[in-house]
């Protein structure tokens, strides 16, 4: 019992080393080349793997910044998940809850962060569409508009999507920035920018539980935001909603 506990010892002295070796001694014994090739190994690995998860951010820093987020990553988070799809979940809650922004730090990195996440999330998601009494092809006004179980609608403070080296905004923008991220039937991530309209009808199409039809949603969102031309509104909505259903937003309508 006493060799058992005495090797769970060095197991946990040889992780907290290789998570954070400046301040966490090695296990006596092991030669530091042999540390020396785990520590390189482990920290490259998810320096790497996190650089391809979070392309952008990964570019707006330079090696160094980069370096001492996945360190801290490293020393701070106690991530439970075995699983190295699950690892950038992770890193986004250490980002989030963790991590302490410093005066240096993007103004937008957490959203451009979840940006980033989200095309894995929707990528990897065991979610489907359930498409028994659907219709591809119904007419989205006089029917009900579905939504994939695959899009998702979020609102960003930034245009998380449009940041790149050439554009890093200083300041939230003036309206909400609307996305919705979704997954094809060939498994390609896409985005879509969405106005306040087209983002509250996707989310009334989501709760729509009386059953309205895609007319009926649009002329109240438009008794809502108190617009005069209601049925220039319901005009622009079924393009909408025809140019949401050609990209998988929406899988089709059901009978009212």
């Amino acid at each position: 019992m006493a060799e058992q506990r005495s090797f769970q010892d060095k197991q946990y002295a040889f992780a907290a080393h290789i998570r954070d070796p400046e301040h966490r001694p090695a296990p006596e014994g092991i030669e530091d080349r042999r540390m020396a090739i785990y520590r390189t190994l482990f920290f490259n690995n998810l320096r790497n793997l996190l650089a391809k998860n979070f392309p952008v951010l990964r570019k707006l820093h330079s090696d160094e910044h980069w370096d001492c987020f996945i360190r801290q990553f490293m020393q701070i988070h106690h991530s439970k998940t075995p699983y190295f799809l699950e690892l950038p979940k992770e890193f986004l809650t250490f980002l989030r809850n963790e991590y302490e922004q410093q005066d240096d730090d993007y103004p937008f990195l957490l959203e451009l962060a979840h940006y980033e996440y989200i095309e894995l999330a929707l990528s990897i998601s065991t979610e489907s569409d359930v498409l028994d009494n659907i219709d591809p092809d119904g007419d989205l006004l006089t029917n009900i508009p579905v939504r994939s179980a695959l899009a998702w609608v979020y609102a960003y403070q930034y245009p998380v999507h449009r940041i790149s080296k050439e554009f890093q905004p200083t300041e939230p923008a003036e309206q909400p920035v609307y996305l919705a991220v979704f997954r094809q039937s060939d498994d390609k991530v896409g985005f879509l920018e969405l106005n306040s309209v087209s983002a509250s009808l996707l989310n009334a199409i989501a709760e729509n539980d009386s059953g309205r039809s895609g007319e009926e949603m649009l002329r109240e969102i438009a008794a809502t935001i108190n617009y005069k031309n209601v049925d220039a509104l319901v005009q622009h909505g079924e393009a909408t909603l025809n140019e949401m259903r050609d990209l998988g937003i929406l899988t089709g309508t059901r009978s009212t």
